[in-house]
């Protein structure tokens, strides 16, 4: 069965929802949550490279760890899910949870069809492992945000654009 998920209007409410493809394939607004990922002394931030066999967005790199919301999702329940799916970092009660940090709105085109999404987007300090979910990740480091500024310099390093809307927001 299609996976399921939530389709917002353009002024960022739930309407309904719809398996994925079709989301992707006519444009429909939707909603993604992500998690910017710094160590505790905030002088690093974790950088991922996406698998070749995602759906969207295959190949680039990304600095928040997420995914789109499922029908009646809380953005903050959907960072903390795709944290613990795509970075292996599992939080416990007594853990800190992720704090808000920006959302935005992205109108944008992908493989030349419309891709509409609203971004919710979170920071959590964190120093410890990070086991990439193979399906969904290819590669990870820690960088400076200085590092990820020289690499976001470079018009050809390929990067998701829906963060790129939230990348002033989300940098020192």
């Amino acid at each position: 069965m299609p996976e399921q998920i939530a389709v917002y209007d353009a002024a960022g409410r739930q309407t309904g929802a719809e398996d994925r493809a079709t989301v992707y394939a006519e444009g429909l607004w939707h909603a993604s949550a992500g998690v910017l990922v710094r160590s505790r002394d905030t002088e690093r931030l974790y950088v991922h490279r996406r698998t070749d066999t995602k759906m969207v967005f295959a190949g680039m790199h990304d600095c928040l760890a997420g995914g789109v919301l499922a029908p009646g999702e809380d953005p903050a329940e959907a960072a903390i899910r795709e944290l613990a799916e795509e970075l292996g970092i599992t939080l416990s009660p007594t853990d800190d949870k992720p704090l808000p940090l920006a959302t935005a709105s992205w109108d944008g085109e992908w493989q030349g069809r419309p891709m509409r999404c609203h971004l919710f987007a979170y920071e959590l300090r964190h120093d410890g492992p990070v086991t990439h979910q193979p399906e969904e990740i290819a590669d990870g480091w820690w960088w400076t945000d200085a590092e990820l500024r020289s690499h976001l310099a470079d018009p050809a390093w390929p990067f998701v654009p829906d963060t790129r809307v939230l990348i002033a927001d989300l940098l020192r």
